[in-house]
C-alpha cells in the first residue's frame, strides 16, 4: 500500500452528483479526487437538449456536463480519467483500486456511480446489440436517416428518444405494454401529435428478428399484453428504453441496498450504513432521477462529508452562517 495515493475525499463517478460535490468540496478545502468511471459526465453526455436545468432554457447535454466539469477543475478538484474496479470500505482509510493500475486511499468516500441502461434480457436482443439493437438514440440515430425504428418503453427516456429519432428516420413507432405514458405531460404532448410517430398500446417485445449477411435488424415480434396474441413489424433499427439500473455493483456486498439495488441513505441525507461513505445521484435516487436533484444531492454529499471529517478533527469545521448560505 505504500504506492497508494491518500486523499481527505473521493468522489467516484461524474455527472451531475458527481460534479456538484467536487465543487462543494473543492471549495471546503478537502482538495477531492474525482475518478471519472467509464463514462465521464454521465447520462447526460447522452443526451441532446436539455430544457429542465435551472438558468438554461436549452442546452445540450455534453456542453452542460463539459462546464460543470470545468467549474469543478476551476475550483481545484483533481479529475481523473479512470474508472474504479474495486473499492474495500470494510476498513478506513477506504481502499479504492483503479483500472490504470492506481490505488486511493480516503478517508471519506462519495459515490456518484449513476446508473445504467436496462435492457429487456432477450437472446435476439443480444444477438442484435451494436447491429440494430441499441439503448442510446443520440449516439446511434444518425444511422437511421430514411428508415424505420422501433422504441421500447414507456416513460421519459423512451419518450425523448423517440421524439430524438424523428430527426432521422421516417417512421418511429414507439411499443408501450400498457396503455398510457409514464413520461411527463409535455413530452407525450409532443410525441402524440408528431407525423412520424405511431405508438402501439399493450404490446411488448419478446423477439428481435434480423439478417446474418451482412448482420443487422430487419423487423419484431411484439406480443399483446391483453390477450397474448403476436404480430410483426418491419424494422432497422430497435432503441430499448426502459429506463435504468443503479450502478450499485461496486458496494453491493458493502452497504445496504433497496429497491432494487439503489444505495441507501438516511432520511435527509446522503449518508450510507457505513460511516464516512456517502451516495448521491441516480445511485440512490429511484423516485425523481432528475438532473438538478442529482446536483442538490452532490452538494448535500459534500457537505455531509466535510461535517464528517471535521468531527474527526481532519478539517475545519466550516462556520454555520457559511454554510447555512451556501
Amino acid at each position: 500500500m505504500s504506492d497508494a495515493v491518500h486523499v481527505k475525499l473521493l468522489i467516484v463517478g461524474s455527472g451531475p452528483a458527481g460534479y456538484t460535490a467536487a465543487v462543494y468540496a473543492a471549495r471546503a478545502m478537502l482538495n477531492p479526487m474525482l475518478i471519472q468511471g467509464m463514462q465521464p459526465g454521465g447520462q447526460l453526455t447522452i443526451t441532446t437538449e436539455v430544457e429542465n436545468w435551472p438558468g438554461e432554457v436549452e442546452i445540450q447535454g455534453p456542453e452542460l456536463m463539459a462546464k460543470m466539469e470545468a467549474h469543478a477543475r476551476a475550483m481545484g478538484a483533481d479529475i481523473v480519467t479512470d474508472m474504479v474496479t474495486k473499492l474495500d470500505l470494510g476498513r478506513r482509510p477506504f481502499v479504492a483500486e483503479c483500472d490504470s493500475g492506481r490505488v486511493v486511499t480516503a478517508d471519506a468516500v462519495i459515490l456518484a456511480t449513476g446508473a445504467q441502461a436496462r435492457w429487456l434480457g432477450l437472446p435476439s436482443e443480444e444477438k442484435f446489440k451494436g447491429f440494430g439493437v441499441s439503448a442510446c438514440a443520440t449516439c446511434d440515430g444518425f444511422f437511421y436517416r430514411d428508415r424505420q425504428v422501433v422504441v421500447i418503453g414507456g416513460g421519459n427516456t423512451a419518450v425523448e428518444e423517440a421524439l430524438f429519432l424523428t430527426r432521422f428516420a421516417s417512421k418511429v413507432t414507439l411499443v408501450h405494454r400498457r396503455d398510457s405514458l409514464r413520461a411527463e405531460k409535455i413530452l407525450q404532448a409532443r410525441l402524440l401529435k408528431h407525423p412520424k410517430v405511431e405508438v402501439i398500446w399493450n404490446h411488448e417485445l419478446t423477439e428481435v428478428t434480423g439478417v446474418e449477411a451482412p448482420k443487422g435488424v430487419s423487423g419484431v415480434v411484439l406480443r399483446s399484453t391483453l390477450d397474448g396474441s403476436t404480430r410483426m413489424l418491419a424494422a432497422d433499427g430497435v432503441f430499448v428504453a426502459i429506463g435504468h439500473a443503479p450502478a450499485s455493483e461496486l458496494v453491493k456486498d458493502q452497504l445496504e441496498l433497496h429497491n432494487g439495488g439503489y444505495v441507501k441513505v438516511e432520511p435527509g441525507s446522503t449518508r450510507t450504513s457505513i460511516p464516512g461513505v456517502f451516495a448521491a445521484g441516480d445511485l440512490t435516487d429511484h423516485v425523481y432521477r432528475q438532473a438538478v436533484t442529482s446536483a442538490g444531492m452532490g452538494c448535500m454529499a459534500a457537505l455531509d462529508a466535510e461535517h464528517y471529517l471535521a468531527a474527526l478533527g481532519e478539517v475545519e469545521p466550516a462556520p454555520q452562517a457559511v454554510v447555512a448560505a451556501i
